[in-house]
């Protein structure tokens, strides 16, 4: 029974995320004057289909619960309708409004995010993010490094340290083979670099040996409650997903983090099922923050994707004239298909980690 409420839950939160991104494309499609083709939630064949009260676009729900698209007249040069009029075609818009189509649809993920957030924040308490060490455990490199509970947590390697999501994610990225670095100031005032390497330990799981490496740093939150305690929550937290997405495929492109070591829908719905026990607002948490990473995914200047549509449209104002579009339609093929092979990729890792 779990595994169909997993399932179904798992359905429901990509299917929140694609709707809202492809809704913001649909709608600055509709107040730009683009002809809209097709909206649609899901890929392969259709479900369900019907015609808008204007007969132009066809709404759909297809099979496969995983994507959506929305599909513009002018996208696809070579398979266009030829009877729909060039004012109509997303090529004769402006760059401006060409920009804000492919903007949208991460700009909803955000927008989508910063409310839940919001939400969060009003109705269940905002979480304190300060980076402040809550305790030391005893015979671990935090404490005997000298580390103790209070210190504010300011840097780490080097990097500055803003919330306690950052200090999770520099940790979570450390090469334990390495010394860890923190600076940190004591309540008195001072300040100091401690050096930490990481204590190995070999637990049994399920009958496996895992080996973890820890430090011994404590990181506990508190509530705080009030509309602008809600309010300073939802900024920071904002800002630090979006840090933790921009160290992260930094650290990807730069070979800190393997390829392996990423997931994919088949890891999303490992991670749907362990927040199903930890309540709603956990349930959300997951949806706000999934909604920044395919969001921020997309901004990312790669063929196919939104970002590399705007790529192309920076480059058109660079050279004053537009890219030839078979061109731009071919590299965007060539990078969707690319995009398919790394989600296979993916998606084998995160099924050979299930066993």
């Amino acid at each position: 029974m779990s595994i169909i409420v997993n399932l179904l839950l798992f359905i429901l939160i990509l299917g929140i995320i694609v709707f809202i991104h492809e809704f913001g494309h649909f709608i600055f499609a509709k107040i730009t004057g683009v002809y809209v083709y097709e909206f649609s939630i899901g890929m392969g064949p259709k479900l369900f289909s019907k015609k808008g009260k204007s007969g132009e676009t066809d709404y759909s729900i297809r099979a496969i619960p995983i994507g959506g698209f929305c599909s513009l007249a002018g996208e696809d040069i070579e398979n266009d309708d030829k009877s729909i009029p060039k004012n109509r075609k997303l090529q004769s818009k402006t760059k401006l409004q060409r920009f804000l189509i492919m903007f949208m649809g991460p700009g909803f993920n955000f927008l989508l995010a910063i409310v839940i957030l919001l939400f969060i924040g009003l109705c269940f308490g905002s979480s304190d993010l300060t980076p402040r060490i809550s305790s030391t455990q005893r015979d671990y490199p935090a404490y005997d490094a000298g580390l103790t509970k209070g210190d504010l947590i300011k840097e780490i390697n080097g990097h500055k340290i803003y919330t306690m999501d950052d200090v999770t994610l520099y940790i979570a990225l450390q090469d334990h083979k390495k010394d860890l670095k923190i600076k940190a100031v004591k309540k008195s005032g001072l300040s100091h670099v401690y050096t930490l390497k990481a204590k190995k330990e070999v637990s049994k799981v399920k009958g496996e040996k895992v080996t973890s490496y820890k430090y011994g740093i404590g990181l506990k939150t508190k509530k705080v409650y009030g509309v602008g305690n809600a309010l300073k929550f939802t900024f920071v937290k904002t800002c630090a997903l979006f840090r933790q997405m921009w160290v992260t495929v930094v650290y990807l492109f730069t070979g800190h983090i393997r390829l392996n070591q990423l997931s994919g829908p088949v890891g999303i719905y490992s991670i749907v099922g362990e927040q199903s026990h930890n309540g709603f607002s956990a349930l959300i948490y997951l949806l706000a923050y999934l909604s920044i990473n395919v969001g921020f995914l997309n901004l990312l200047p790669i063929p196919a994707f939104d970002g590399g549509h705007i790529l192309f449209i920076i480059i058109e104002l660079i050279k004053g004239s537009p890219v030839d579009p078979k061109l731009e339609n071919k590299i965007h093929t060539i990078g969707l298909m690319l995009l398919m092979l790394l989600m296979l990729v993916i998606t084998i890792n995160d099924i050979l980690r299930l066993f």
